[in-house]
């Protein structure tokens, strides 16, 4: 799958030479792996190319409200009025986890069990060493050192971040109390790192760090995930079939223009910080949303495995047909 990215990367580097079709986005790190995958093959089928600037939610959030782009990109999904007050269409794309990865020597991938306290006060600055009671509490058969850990987080504006700080905003009050959710926020520990790629690179790199990213790029990057005790107390491992299990109980409404977030979700063995990536679009460019939505009309229709294969959820069929029905509503459903 890397080679096709590349190929994307590549086709995007020569769009400017050749003349056709392109569509410009930018915005979520989140679902780039699965959006290059899709431009790749959506390009060989149509000739159509798309030009997608993996930047973060907060640099497409930008983006398309001062109009330089066709459509942004953010895993943070906006609130109907904000959409109003910026003269957007919102709808989700593809559904997927962000997990926790640590690098620990001699622990391998799925053997570190934590919880959403655990984590919380990690994050804050107040669980220092590896070998904290809370920690070993968890796992009492691993071998865990006393080392520092070393946070690692987002310095950028980051719909990923807004998924993980909800999170942990959702199980824990004092995280609630003393930082608060968003896209941006003041960490109070930590190192940060641009893009789920650099999160990805500064825990490879650093020995005892702790670091959350969207699953892909854990995948990709041979990072070890941990586990994490979900709603129903028990804990799971992230995976395409969990974060289904999250997305089974959501709720998008086409009238909140599918406003919704989906951590901490109920379910026996569902993964706990799932989201969705949402598409967002200039309410007064109804032709170049047709353009926009007949590549993701295209991807909805055909890039299913290839969404899958990259660890990515795609949208079950009703929610593809609410979305449908937004596009007609608004006038801006593909021919």
């Amino acid at each position: 799958m890397k080679k096709i990215i590349a190929g994307v990367v590549a086709a995007g580097v020569i769009s400017s030479a050749i003349s056709g079709e392109t569509i410009n986005g930018a915005g979520a790190t989140f679902p780039y792996p699965v959006y290059a995958a899709w431009a790749y093959m959506y390009y060989k089928e149509s000739g159509i190319k798309l030009n997608y600037q993996s930047i973060g939610s907060g640099g497409g959030i930008r983006q398309i409200k001062n109009r330089t782009v066709d459509f942004g990109a953010s895993d943070a999904p906006l609130k109907p009025e904000k959409l109003d007050e910026y003269k957007l269409y919102q709808f989700p794309a593809i559904i997927g986890g962000v997990v926790p990865v640590v690098n620990i020597p001699g622990i391998k991938a799925g053997q570190l069990r934590l919880d959403g306290d655990t984590l919380c006060h990690i994050y804050l600055g107040e669980i220092k060493y590896w070998d904290n009671e809370k920690i070993k509490n968890l796992n009492p058969s691993l071998n865990l050192p006393h080392k520092d850990i070393k946070v690692v987080h987002r310095s950028d504006g980051s719909g990923t971040t807004a998924i993980f700080t909800t999170y942990l905003a959702s199980v824990c009050p004092d995280w609630q109390k003393k930082v608060g959710a968003g896209k941006a926020v003041k960490w109070p520990v930590g190192i940060g790192g641009k893009g789920n790629e650099g999160v990805a690179n500064y825990v490879k790199r650093l020995k005892y760090s702790i670091g959350y990213v969207e699953f892909a790029y854990a995948k990709q990057n041979r990072l070890k995930h941990t586990l994490l005790k979900n709603k129903a107390g028990n804990f799971v491992a992230p995976s395409i079939q969990t974060f289904k299990n999250a997305g089974a109980t959501a709720k998008f409404d086409p009238k909140k223009h599918f406003y919704l977030w989906m951590v901490n979700a109920p379910g026996k063995n569902a993964w706990p910080i799932a989201g969705a990536s949402f598409i967002l679009e200039a309410r007064e460019k109804p032709e170049v949303n047709k353009k926009v939505n007949k590549f993701f009309k295209w991807a909805f229709e055909k890039g299913d495995k290839i969404a899958e294969r990259l660890d990515y959820v795609p949208l079950p069929k009703e929610l593809k047909e609410k979305i449908y029905q937004y596009w007609k509503k608004h006038g801006i459903y593909p021919q």
